[in-house]
């Protein structure tokens, strides 16, 4: 059974967008000494199992007339058009065929269970063509995002985070690889290329890794959260916040739609 409710919030545009372990070993067969007291317990090992069972899965989908977007110029740097045989669209709004809306963060925004989590899987950007790639991405307090140039080209990589400290660091031709971390978190922000105006990126920051973006068909997934009520937060970039109630049942999974429309 799924309990769900829809809102959506008014348009917010956005206007930009393990602890440390530490190892004791003694020498081989000696025990390691200490000052009295209690012995020293092991160190907690990294979980590696979710605290739950159940989990969300659904489709994100545009009601609407698409509005008919305009190919990217890139001839301000022949070398990024040159990359390119035919029109490369800008990826605002992602629709396919089936109404099925791309590049939406989705995520647990209350009730959240508390951990330790077991390690989610960092994202990767990629420069290549001169996008971003993906659009958009989640990420957890203090894991590592790794942001690669395939273009051989210079690039740079310029965060708008308010809440974390924002970074601006060049990538000429020979720098293939970055990395940035983030301590807090924050609402979906963006990263862009100074050089190349059109390059943009989104990325969220969590402090559990219970989120999703959604793929080309609109489609996605949040699993291992235990039974319980949930309120979900869909993210668009141009198309604002929707919220959503949804109750999961002990090992199973909830279907959970969710569709935008265009402000009036």
């Amino acid at each position: 059974m799924i309990c769900a409710s829809r809102t959506t919030l008014p348009l917010a545009l956005s206007t930009a967008l393990l602890p440390f372990a530490f190892l004791l070993a003694g020498c081989a067969g000696d025990a390691p000494e200490h000052s009295g007291g209690d012995t020293p317990s092991a160190p907690e090992a990294t979980p590696t199992e979710p605290l739950g069972n159940s989990s969300i899965a659904g489709v994100v989908r545009f009601d609407g007339e698409v509005p008919e977007l305009r190919p990217l110029n890139m001839h301000a740097d022949p070398a990024c058009a040159a990359k390119h045989t035919e029109p490369v669209y800008p990826e605002i709004l992602a629709v396919d065929d089936q109404a099925g809306l791309a590049n939406v963060l989705v995520y647990v925004a209350d009730n959240v269970p508390q951990g330790p989590y077991p390690p989610a899987e960092p994202p990767v950007i990629d420069q290549q063509g001169c996008r971003y790639t993906p659009r958009v991405a989640g990420i957890m307090v203090g894991q590592e995002l790794k942001v690669l140039n395939s273009d051989e080209l210079l690039h740079n990589v310029h965060s708008l985070s308010e809440v974390n400290r924002p970074f601006n660091r060049a990538m000429p031709a020979a720098i293939k690889q970055a990395t940035f971390s983030f301590t807090d978190e924050e609402p979906a922000f963006r990263i862009k290329c100074d050089v190349h105006p059109w390059m943009s990126s989104y990325v969220g920051v969590f402090s559990h890794p219970y989120f999703a973006v959604s793929g080309p068909d609109g489609s996605f997934e949040i699993p291992g959260l235990p039974a319980g009520t949930y309120t979900i937060e869909a993210w668009h970039e141009r198309l604002g916040t929707m919220r959503s109630g949804v109750t999961l049942l002990d090992g199973l999974a909830a279907t959970l739609d969710l569709t935008f429309t265009l402000p009036e």
